[in-house]
């Protein structure tokens, strides 16, 4: 599955307001309502934070990829938002996240889920990637370049 057909335009945010991970879930978590009104913010959070209990989705190098899977959602669903001061993930790495990519698929969707999941994880493996997501400005050169390395991969 190609990013492109998971992640819009309108559901990156180039500064997340958000000063801890509660904050940085719901703020993706509603720009993902806010263009899909099937999908309910809090009961979105909720699952994101239940996931997070888990063990977190921090996976370093200034990385998360929180995610989740939930009824009444049709199709897999990214949005992305950086944090340019980074805050506490409690990534494993020890260090702040700065870079996040919030997924959401539907529930009975285990494989799609955990390629698109393998499909992020990998291309945020790229340390000339991270570093150019970090330097962008806008919210169009943040998709464009998402999309555009989505296809080298």
């Amino acid at each position: 599955m190609k990013l492109p057909e998971i992640i819009e335009e309108n559901n990156i945010i180039p500064e997340l307001k958000a000063k801890d991970k509660k904050g940085v879930l719901e703020e993706l978590a509603e720009v993902i309502s806010r263009h899909e009104p099937s999908i309910d913010k809090g009961a979105l959070v909720k699952v994101l934070v239940e996931r997070e209990r888990l063990g977190s989705t921090g996976i370093g190098d200034g990385v998360a990829i929180p995610h989740g899977k939930m009824n009444g959602v049709s199709r897999p669903i990214i949005s992305f938002g950086r944090s340019r001061q980074g805050l506490d993930f409690d990534s494993m790495d020890g260090q702040p996240a700065h870079l996040f990519f919030l997924l959401i698929a539907p529930e009975d969707s285990s494989s799609v889920h955990l390629q698109v999941l393998a499909k992020i994880a990998k291309i945020l493996k790229n340390r000339d990637f991270r570093k150019k997501l970090m330097e962008l400005g806008t919210k169009k050169e943040l998709y464009q370049t998402i999309v555009q390395t989505d296809e080298e991969f």
